[in-house]
């Protein structure tokens, strides 16, 4: 079973198995990560962003125009920032490493 890594706000890692084809904010769901993502995948908030690991950044699908769009609300945005929502997981991505950002800026209240 293929593997991803949170890297929690305090800089706690938590590794979790990582179904192939589950979102990145399906498996944070799944294993109890604190990752809102308040429009449930539906490319309407940025509460799901994360930031992916440089090393892992050039291995992930190029961003759509929409998650462009919803990571300029994101808090904290930075150039390996993405949306977990958008992020599915391919054998490439076994030991797929992101950071959770200290804050999320939530739209949708």
């Amino acid at each position: 079973m293929p593997k991803m890594t949170f890297v929690h706000p305090d800089g706690r890692r938590q590794e979790v198995e990582a179904p192939l084809g589950l979102s990145v904010l399906e498996i944070a769901h799944r294993n109890g990560v604190n990752l809102e993502g308040a429009c449930e995948g539906s490319l309407a908030c940025s509460t799901c962003h994360v930031i992916v690991d440089a090393e892992w950044f050039d291995k992930l699908d190029e961003p759509t125009e929409q998650e462009e769009d919803m990571l300029d609300l994101a808090f904290g945005l930075t150039h390996t920032s993405r949306l977990g929502c958008q992020i599915r997981m391919t054998p490439e991505l076994d030991g797929l490493v992101v950071t959770l950002p200290a804050a999320t800026r939530n739209m949708m209240l």
